[in-house]
């Protein structure tokens, strides 16, 4: 392999010594590559964030819902969030048990609830008509709340998920309709939680949204947690130097608030943390193979087989992902060109990076897209009939090991009635 532009693989040692052009060739184009290392130093990370002793991470399930990774966050101490049914039968075969895992629950239905109580697992609920309906099945039961402090932070405008143009959360203002609602159904309201959004690089914005959020606290006076949510992002430009997020600084805020709350509550009562992106998006880079090169009035353009159907984010979020190049021939690219790199899918939008700076692209190339394993195969998809790829992780000893194989053509009519 001839690695053309490749310094934050080798910085990070992701690849663990192994060649990204190999591994393509062994287990097909595109690939999703993890770093059991790196995920577990992750989790590691957000565990140690606070000084606080009372205190838990929840990892997301929907940034990454693979059974190996949702294996190791388990073996690593996390708990674990729920955004379905689905996502809690998973969880529950990867080890996590019921007191484990918080359903965050979102317009949902009774029989979706029904599940959550059959199962043991608390449900956080995010509407007055949805606290109804849960009492109106489980009377007596303990439930959350999910509030909307008013205060958003994101880095697109469709995952900010507080402040007043989203659809998540009770605003503060109803806060006598949530007690008359648990009265009236006689429920045990055990904790409240909220989320701002995700990808936050400074942590202003996180820290209002909890002071607003421990002075709704302060309306119960028997609450067992408060879930601080989390949106913790990572900096995806990392070829141009981007900062990280000041975990350290943020951490010293975080318990200065909740020691001195804690204080004035009475109870040192439990909180939680939702890292979200943060554990799994950098242990992972995507692969895939350039097969075509051409340039159209003016725009030269690398045809990849790494459609939005394998990774969205860049179409659905105008979203950025560093890219590396990896070649196989000992071909020298003298120059840099700006390149618009495309997938395969048939839509004009179907763009990985647009006009991006990069040493010039041949044919057979490998491309290796960075910070994938937030958002990117669980969000993958069948559109166009393609194959969703294998995920692959390189373990701690350096072996190699797939964790989920890539689709085959029987799967794509694997569930059709003829």
């Amino acid at each position: 392999m001839i690695k053309i532009y490749s310094d934050v693989t080798t910085d990070y040692n992701i690849f663990e010594g192994k060649d990204p052009i190999e591994l393509v060739e062994k287990y097909g184009s595109p690939l999703y590559v993890y770093n059991e290392r790196i995920f577990r130093d992750k989790c590691r990370e957000m565990k140690s964030l606070l000084k606080y002793p009372n205190f838990s991470v929840s990892y997301s399930a929907k940034a990454n819902s693979n059974l190996t990774l949702l294996s190791i966050a388990q073996e690593e101490g996390l708990n674990v969030d729920a955004m379905s049914p689905g996502e809690i039968y998973v969880q529950q075969k990867a080890g996590f048990k019921p007191e484990q895992i918080f359903y965050i629950s979102n317009n949902v239905s009774a029989e979706e609830m029904k599940y959550a109580i059959d199962n043991d697992v608390l449900i956080s609920i995010d509407s007055i008509s949805q606290l109804e309906l849960f009492g109106s099945i489980n009377r007596g039961g303990r439930v959350a709340v999910r509030f909307n402090p008013g205060h958003g932070a994101g880095h697109n405008a469709k995952v900010v998920t507080a402040g007043k143009n989203t659809k998540f959360g009770v605003e503060a203002k109803y806060l006598p309709q949530v007690k008359e609602i648990i009265k009236k159904y006689d429920l045990n309201l055990v904790g409240i939680n909220q989320h701002i959004g995700s990808l936050f690089l400074e942590g202003t914005a996180y820290i209002e949204s909890l002071k607003s959020l421990l002075s709704i606290a302060e309306n119960f006076k028997d609450l067992e947690f408060i879930d601080m949510g989390g949106g913790f992002g990572i900096p995806y430009h990392k070829q141009e130097g981007q900062e990280r997020l000041d975990l350290k600084k943020l951490g010293k805020e975080i318990d200065t608030i909740i020691f001195e709350w804690v204080k004035k509550y009475g109870r040192e009562i439990h909180f939680k943390i939702e890292p979200g992106r943060y554990i799994p998006a950098e242990c992972s880079v995507l692969l895939g193979t350039v097969h075509a090169v051409k340039e159209n009035y003016g725009r030269k353009y690398a045809g990849t087989d790494l459609g939005f159907n394998v990774l969205i984010r860049p179409v659905m979020y105008d979203s950025h992902h560093d890219v590396e190049i990896y070649r196989k021939v000992d071909l020298k690219s003298d120059i840099k060109e700006n390149v618009t790199i495309v997938g395969n899918i048939c839509e004009t939008g179907d763009i990985l990076a647009y006009e991006r700076l990069l040493p010039q692209i041949f044919e057979g190339d490998v491309l290796g897209i960075l910070d994938a394993g937030a958002y990117g195969y669980v969000m993958s998809s069948n559109y166009n009939n393609r194959l969703r790829p294998a995920e692959l992780l390189i373990k701690e000893d350096g072996t190699e090991k797939i964790i989920r194989r890539r689709d085959t053509l029987e799967d794509l009519i694997r569930n059709y009635e003829l």
